[in-house]
């Protein structure tokens, strides 16, 4: 729940941005009042320089005076510190170690592929990102079925951590679609995600800071504008 007022837990953050997503979810799943602090394109605060010093890289939570940085950082916290609220985590040490291991995968591996479709030089180039990022998503669907065990999501019958690793990308993954006339979700060879996504983006945790998809190709054009100018002299 974000509001403007004076709170002793605040994010910086974008609202592109699908890691400070996770942050938001998060607080929301908690019902955590927070003051959400936007940082703008092309510029970094002195709060955020100073509040991640290492990285200089949003988002960051910050609860009371302490920073704490990395989107899966912050959600682990958010989890351990609001433990009244429903759990994140899985509670069962094996089920948790699994679902790191494939947030680790989403964003060592599976992310690069994703973001790499736009940056790709050339048809080929092209096709063979959208190949891997389809690929990763078979894979996601085999895991979803393991994890979710026929339920709602890959946390069970509420969102967990590994729906907030994966559900974050969900509006860019859209605008990859849209500027691309192509399906990367697709009923045929994901179905259980397809329907996993549309559940995601319908929770009440979710549906308020997830973009729009036509807003964010807004932004992507913008993006890509700027990855693409030449370097100043």
């Amino acid at each position: 729940m974000a509001g403007t007022t004076t709170s002793d837990v605040r994010l910086i953050g974008a609202w592109p941005s699908p890691f400070v997503m996770r942050a938001r979810i998060a607080l929301n799943i908690k019902s955590v009042y927070y003051e959400f602090l936007q940082e703008q394109l092309g510029s970094k605060s002195d709060l955020l320089l100073k509040s991640n010093p290492v990285h200089k890289k949003i988002p960051v939570l910050i609860h009371g005076d302490r920073p704490i940085c990395e989107s899966l950082v912050i959600v682990q916290y958010i989890d351990d510190v609001w433990a009244s609220g429903p759990s994140i985590l899985p509670s069962d040490p094996y089920d948790c170690a699994i679902a790191r291991f494939w947030a680790a995968y989403i964003d060592e591996k599976w992310f690069p592929s994703l973001s790499g479709i736009a940056r790709a030089q050339g048809e080929e180039a092209k096709k063979a990102a959208i190949e891997q990022v389809v690929e990763g998503l078979v894979l996601l669907e085999d895991a979803f079925v393991k994890c979710g065990k026929g339920r709602a999501f890959f946390g069970g019958d509420t969102i967990g951590y590994l729906d907030i690793a994966l559900g974050c990308y969900l509006g860019w993954i859209r605008v990859t679609e849209k500027m691309n006339n192509m399906k990367l979700l697709d009923e045929a060879k994901t179905p259980n995600l397809v329907t996993w996504a549309d559940k995601f983006c319908g929770d009440g945790s979710v549906k308020d800071v997830m973009p729009e998809t036509d807003k964010l190709a807004e932004f992507a054009k913008v993006l890509m504008a700027k990855f693409r100018a030449p370097p100043p002299n």
